[in-house]
């Protein structure tokens, strides 16, 4: 579910979101090249699933009526965690929950079960901190096997550096709104891009649970620009900024 439009003005194909919201899968097709998009059709993005199904009931097909399905295709029953230690068993031994200032607060089976703006299932009692707020993964130190625990504001970051970047556009700095995770809104943006393959993106307003591994994809409007994928995340105070 994304659409391929053609710039008259440019002569050049665009991506942009589908039609419907609630399908849009654009985010997951940023690094589409230029080249690619000449080439590619996408003839459900300007539908909304309900005409989708209209016409496969139309045509008879046996899938007309199936459920939305909700997790990737090729992960039984929604556990992830179990293809990732196929694939990296080191991610599944055990370490420790770590607090920000240094205490063990915790154990863990694998640092694979976890992500960075996690609040449940970490496993900690009461007591870690003084009026028992709750904790957070504010980081995840793979090869020591330890994950960092700490409270909601020391998730925040307002600087996001992304790499192995693809655009779908040539202006080297340009305002934006970028998507962080897939079902997170777009967040207003400042875009610069770097010639080593990399770019920063100043955000407008911190956001909490930026991580590392996940894409940030920018969009101009509906068009998407393009994105890279987050590797390091900085926070700027106000008072550092003046």
């Amino acid at each position: 579910y994304i659409q391929r439009i053609m710039n008259e003005e440019t002569g050049q194909s665009e991506l942009t979101r589908a039609i419907d919201v609630t399908k849009d899968q654009s985010y997951f097709l940023f690094a589409t090249t230029q080249d690619q998009l000449d080439f590619l059709r996408f003839p459900l993005g300007g539908w909304t699933k309900d005409i989708t199904r209209t016409h496969a009931d139309r045509l008879g097909l046996t899938n007309a009526a199936k459920p939305d399905s909700q997790d990737i295709c090729f992960v039984p029953n929604g556990d992830y965690a179990s293809v990732v230690k196929k694939i990296r068993p080191d991610a599944a031994r055990s370490g420790n929950i770590v607090h920000m200032d240094g205490r063990v607060v915790g154990q863990h089976e694998g640092v694979i079960h976890y992500t960075v703006g996690q609040r449940k299932g970490l496993g900690i009692g009461g007591g870690v901190t003084e009026n028992n707020d709750p904790l957070y993964v504010v980081g995840i130190d793979a090869v020591n096997a330890n994950v960092i625990v700490g409270p909601k504001d020391a998730l925040a970051r307002n600087i996001v550096h992304i790499k192995d970047c693809n655009w779908l556009d040539s202006a080297t700095e340009l305002d934006v709104t970028v998507k962080l995770r897939s079902m997170t809104r777009a967040a207003p943006a400042r875009l610069v891009k770097h010639d080593n393959g990399k770019a920063t993106l100043y955000l407008e307003d911190a956001q909490y649970g930026i991580s590392p591994g996940q894409a940030a994809v920018c969009y101009a409007g509906d068009r998407v620009i393009g994105g890279g994928w987050i590797y390091k995340t900085d926070i700027k105070k106000a008072a550092e900024a003046a």
